[in-house]
């Protein structure tokens, strides 16, 4: 695992409490370090910050995620949706907001990790495509097209709109999306899925999924 933070004590936090949980953690405190370190140790996660001296952490997500996809937990003191729905656009899978618990850092991490086994075996498992209307998802290639033209997708986002697609019409509550896509028990409170509905609607069309307000959400052809 990757930690990219540029302040040394929440750095040096974040590796002594992973390393406690018993992950292999790498550092780095600057956006070419970072990418040097991903160069060279390969991680299957990152924990990056998005405020990097050298370039920031957007710019090492988009890097990274144009060679070999990875998840990525972006940290960032800007609560604005707009920079969260930016740092999902480059590839970012989750955010936390700063000042954070180091115990919710390492739920996330854990529940990324879960959602990428499964991934692999839901690929292995050869499922038929998806069909939706115009909208076809291929789970065994994870890749998406809208009227024939492909469509990118981070992980997360394909995660999301597959089990939405698996009962075209059919609404799903927050907490089943949360524990389906994230798989996390608890997610009272957090955002996630409201940005990453948002930024799956402007990729496929708002129309197409629709909100239940005070329930959850459904997909339409």
């Amino acid at each position: 695992m990757l930690v990219v933070e540029d302040d040394p004590t929440i750095n040096q936090a974040l590796a002594d409490r992973l390393t406690a949980e018993g992950f292999g953690v790498v550092r780095a405190f600057d956006g070419p370090g970072a990418l040097a370190a991903y160069h060279e140790h390969q991680p299957d996660l990152v924990v990056l910050d998005v405020m990097l001296p050298g370039f920031d952490g957007l710019e090492v997500c988009r890097r990274i995620q144009d060679q070999r996809p990875v998840p990525v937990l972006m940290l960032t003191a800007k609560v604005d949706e707009t920079d969260v729905l930016v740092g999902l656009g480059v590839g970012a899978d989750d955010y936390l907001t700063k000042p954070f618990r180091m115990r919710e850092v390492v739920a996330r991490v854990r529940a990324l990790l879960r959602r990428v086994d499964r991934a692999a075996e839901l690929a292995a498992a050869r499922q038929p495509a998806l069909t939706v209307g115009d909208l076809v998802l291929d789970r065994a290639a994870r890749r998406v097209q809208l009227a024939g033209v492909e469509v990118h997708l981070t992980p997360l986002e394909f995660d999301l709109v597959a089990v939405l697609a698996e009962q075209p019409g059919t609404v799903h509550s927050r907490e089943a999306l949360m524990t389906e896509v994230w798989g996390w028990t608890d997610a009272r409170g957090t955002r996630t899925l409201d940005s990453h509905v948002k930024s799956l609607r402007a990729k496929i069309g708002a129309a197409r999924v629709r909100t239940v307000h005070g329930v959850g959400y459904a997909l339409e052809a």
